[in-house]
Order: C-alpha cells, then sequence, then structure tokens
C-alpha cells in the first residue's frame, strides 16, 4: 500500500511511510498555539437560510446549513486553515499504488450526541446515502467512483472505479457528513450528529441554536457554550444588527458600506481571497442558451472589470469563465483572458443567426450581494452588442428551490471547492445534480475521468488545462468575477490565526475555531 495521508502537508506530497500516517493523526488539529478561553454565547447573522432547507446533509447548499453542518456533524477529512489535508473521523488512510482503493481508519471513542458510538457502519451508511442511480444528493457525482464499500475490523474500505489522487479531500465535502446508521440508511431527521455542538432547536428560515457537545473527542476546538446562528439575508437588516449589538458575526458584507463600518472601534472587517466566484447560469438545454455562440455572445458582452470594481469594490479579481482560482494548483495561465468586447459579441451573434438577441436575467441578493445590479451593469453593457438583457429581481426566500435551476439565466454564488476534480463533478459533470446550466460534453467527461485517475502531475495539469479551455470557451457558464470572502465581526471575537479560504468565515469552521476574547 502507498501512505497518501497527511496531517498538514500540502496535497502535492505523499507521505511515504505508516510512522508518518500515525504521527499525524496524533497532533492536535487546531496546531500549537495555546487554547482559547471557553465560555459565552454568539450570535452570527448570515447571509442565508431559507424555509425550505432541511437536515437531509444531500440538499445543504446554502452557508446557513453549511455553517450548521460543520458544527454538528463530522467527516472522515479536514480541509485545515492552510489548505492542507488532516483527519477528523478517519484516523489514518493508506491507498495502493494506483489510488483505486482506499482504507480509511475510523478513530475509536468517538460518540454521537445521542451516547451511541461511531462504529465504521456509520461511516459506511453515510456514503451511501449519497449514492446510488436514484440518488438525488448534490454529492452524488463525488461518491459515484465509489464501486464498493467494504469493512475491514475499524477500517472502512472503497473500491474506486479507477484512480484518484484526490479521494481523500472528496471526503471533507460538507455533504459528506457521517450520521448514525439506522434501516440500511441513516438518521438524518433527528440531527444527530458526531461534532463540537449538539443541535437544540431549529426554525429554518429564522435560527438554530447550538450548544457545545461536553462529550466531543476533540478538546481544542469549540469554545463558546453556545451559538443563535440567525438567518438575515436582508443585507441592511444583517449589518444593523451588527452594528446595534445583537448579532457578534456577519458575513457577506455590503462592499458598498465597509469604509463606513471600518470606522466602527467595535468592528473588525475580515476580507480573504480564495475560490469564491459569482455567476451567471446559462440553462444549455434550452434555446437560446443551446447554441454556444449565444453563450459565447454575452460572454463578451460583459465588462468584467467594471464589475469588481462596482459590485466587488476591489475585493476581488476578474474571472475567465473558469471555476478555478489563480492560486489553485493546475490554474491555466495561459488561457487567454475574455475581455469586453462587442464587436466579437456580435459576430458569435450572427454566427448562430441573429442580428440581435433578447434574454431575462433572474437574480437576488440571495444569490449575492449586489447581484441585481451585476445584472443591470451586464444589461448596460451589452447593449451594445445588440443583446437586450431584462434583470428580474426575485424573491430571497425560495431563491435556491424556486429560481435557481428552474429558471433559464440566473445569478449564483459559488465558494469553489479544494481540488479542481471536486468543483468538475459537482457543477459541470454531465447530468450532476447541482450542473445549473445542464451543460454536457463528451471530451470534457473523459478528461474528468482520465485526470483524476492520473498520478502523473505533469500529465495531470495538461488535462485539467484543456479542461479548463473547455468550459470557458464552449461552457454554459459565464463567471465574471472572483469574490473575497469579506465578513465582519465584533472586536470581542478572537478569530484564529490564519484564516481559510475554502469556504466564507474561516472555511466556515468558525464554529470550532473561533472564542471569545
Amino acid at each position: 500500500m502507498t501512505i497518501l495521508t497527511n496531517g498538514g502537508l500540502n496535497r502535492r506530497r505523499f507521505l511515504q511511510t505508516t510512522a508518518a500516517t500515525a504521527m499525524a493523526a496524533t497532533l492536535p488539529l487546531g496546531g500549537a498555539m495555546a487554547a482559547p478561553k471557553r465560555g459565552g454565547h454568539l450570535r452570527v447573522g448570515k447571509a442565508h437560510g431559507q424555509t425550505t432547507d432541511t437536515l437531509n446533509p444531500g440538499t445543504w447548499e446554502n452557508g446557513f446549513t453549511i455553517g450548521m453542518a460543520f458544527a454538528i456533524h463530522g467527516r472522515l477529512t479536514e480541509v485545515k486553515a492552510d489548505g492542507s489535508l488532516a483527519p477528523e473521523l478517519a484516523e489514518s488512510w493508506e491507498a495502493t499504488p494506483d489510488a483505486k482503493s482506499w482504507r480509511f481508519k475510523i478513530r475509536q471513542g468517538v460518540k454521537f450526541h445521542s451516547g451511541k458510538d461511531l462504529t465504521p457502519e456509520d461511516v459506511a451508511a453515510s456514503i451511501n446515502f449519497h449514492r446510488g442511480e436514484n440518488s438525488t444528493s448534490a454529492a452524488g457525482p463525488l461518491v459515484a467512483p465509489v464501486e464498493n464499500i467494504s469493512i475491514d475490523g475499524d477500517t472502512v474500505v472503497f473500491d474506486l472505479s479507477g484512480g484518484n489522487a484526490d479521494f481523500p479531500f472528496i471526503l471533507s465535502d460538507y455533504h459528506l457528513t457521517i450520521h448514525p446508521a439506522k434501516d440500511d440508511s441513516i438518521d438524518w431527521e433527528s440531527g444527530d450528529g458526531c461534532g463540537s455542538y449538539i443541535l437544540k432547536n431549529k426554525n429554518f428560515g429564522v435560527s438554530c441554536q447550538m450548544e457545545r457537545n461536553p462529550n466531543h473527542w476533540r478538546d481544542d476546538v469549540a469554545f463558546f457554550d453556545s451559538i443563535e446562528m440567525l438567518a438575515l439575508v436582508d443585507q441592511n437588516a444583517r449589518t444593523t444588527a451588527l452594528v446595534s449589538g445583537d448579532v457578534d458575526v456577519i458575513d457577506r458584507l455590503d462592499l458598498k458600506t465597509v469604509g463606513l463600518l471600518e470606522r466602527n472601534q467595535n468592528i473588525k472587517i475580515n476580507s480573504v481571497a480564495g475560490t469564491q466566484h459569482f455567476t451567471f447560469a446559462m440553462s444549455t438545454n434550452q434555446a437560446p442558451f443551446d447554441d454556444n455562440n449565444v453563450r459565447q455572445a454575452l460572454k463578451y458582452a460583459i465588462n468584467r472589470e467594471e464589475l469588481v470594481e462596482k459590485i466587488l469594490f476591489g475585493y476581488g479579481s476578474v474571472g475567465n469563465d473558469v471555476p478555478v482560482g489563480q492560486g489553485q494548483l493546475y490554474y491555466n495561465t495561459e488561457l487567454e483572458q475574455k475581455t469586453y468586447d462587442p464587436d466579437k459579441a456580435k459576430w458569435h451573434l450572427k454566427e448562430a443567426g441573429m442580428d440581435s438577441l433578447s434574454v431575462s436575467l433572474s437574480a437576488a441578493d440571495a444569490a449575492f450581494a449586489g447581484a441585481v445590479d451585476a445584472g443591470v451593469l451586464f444589461q448596460a453593457s451589452a447593449k451594445s452588442a445588440g443583446i437586450n438583457i431584462d434583470v428580474v429581481r426575485e424573491p430571497n426566500d425560495g431563491y435556491w428551490s424556486d429560481v435557481w435551476m428552474k429558471k433559464p439565466f440566473s445569478a449564483v454564488y459559488w465558494s469553489g471547492r479544494p481540488v479542481q476534480d471536486q468543483m468538475f463533478a459537482t457543477a459541470y459533470s454531465c447530468g450532476a445534480a447541482w450542473n445549473d446550466s445542464f451543460w454536457c460534453h463528451d471530451r470534457f467527461e473523459a478528461l474528468m475521468v482520465e485526470a483524476r485517475a492520473e498520478l502523473d502531475s505533469d500529465k495531470r495539469r495538461d488535462m485539467y488545462w484543456e479542461m479548463q479551455d473547455i468550459v470557458s470557451n464552449q461552457g454554459g457558464v459565464i463567471i465574471p468575477m472572483f469574490a473575497n470572502y469579506v465578513f465582519a465581526t465584533s472586536t470581542k471575537v478572537k478569530t484564529s490565526g490564519d484564516l481559510a479560504s475554502n469556504w466564507d468565515m474561516d472555511g466556515e469552521r468558525w464554529a470550532e475555531r473561533w472564542s471569545f476574547a
């Protein structure tokens, strides 16, 4: 067996000895810094949360449910603040040389909130919950390569259809939480987890309350006695709650008012560049978006620099219609950057047999702060290309259930993923539950499978570069900008040292990593 686990090393490197694996499993995941003090009640205002949210892990898709999931549930692996991978409920892992078979040793002594001991059977059932032809889970594409799951003592064995060097990273996904096995499935309805906080009450679309788990297996996380998370989708309500002291933390600041908030001595502004990107998704299974020339025309009709300046106020960077950040491994540095070019947009329209184009674009602040304004700017820039965009302001509540992937052209935000295979499989693979452009491309699909199994870094890079070229120039998603994670805390809140960039608010591990000063 080849050891592919790590407890703080970057995924580019493979540990070669089981001794290193054992050492990684015994190191504190929170680092060597002195533990923060415990106590207090944290109040968090989230820009997400809707009445249609559930406790079903296959349905989680917004900052409210993700934050809750990381607090009350555990996963096999954890992405640390520096982007490296560490063991969580898996004590260690190893793979065959071809990365097709993976063995995860399950940590002993872990209990669910109900008092039940964590077992390998719980792990197997939890991953199987997302598998199968009838799965509607958003994580279905991530575990689709898993052909068989078996148990060998305290170890869960995953046999894959092909090699996957990123498989341990895949298992850190927030959907792939571990629940008690029940009746050939899992018990997700009760909210019983083995995370560092216990879910005490929930009213989706409004709030949830959590209390620290006194029997958690780790003593270097979870420093608040209790947490109340509020769904404050309205930007003004969220900001007012922070300024008035009704909450201690808010995410997704109104970037127009960041300068004003910075003047408040009781508030700290945090800005973290990462993988978050804002998009406009086109349903490629519907006219006119089924014509790639139409899609290309729209991509050249948007002024990306203007959006970064006027929507992000500089807290971000220009996107190039690929869901890969410039700092990520295998980012295509040679892909030609698209710029605002009305003449080229007109050329593509003519190639599509059109002199002009009229489309409706659905947007709401639930998609991302300033989404409607971004649509209006897009509308203005597209006019010079003979494109008329009718910007439809949609309700915030129910946006993700009633608008996203229901309306043919809509504003969307994505937090990105730590590895490209995870991002591509989640949102660009043909038939994936969250493929919000309903896009299918044979060459892309073939490359995705090949790249996943390729262990030669140079060959893998070439494949991912070609995939990015295909997505940028033939895909159904416009990605005009990458947005920093910008959130604010009361000065009473002490964040961890380096803030994670894989999700908003310290990788959405704020419940575990932060404390009161």
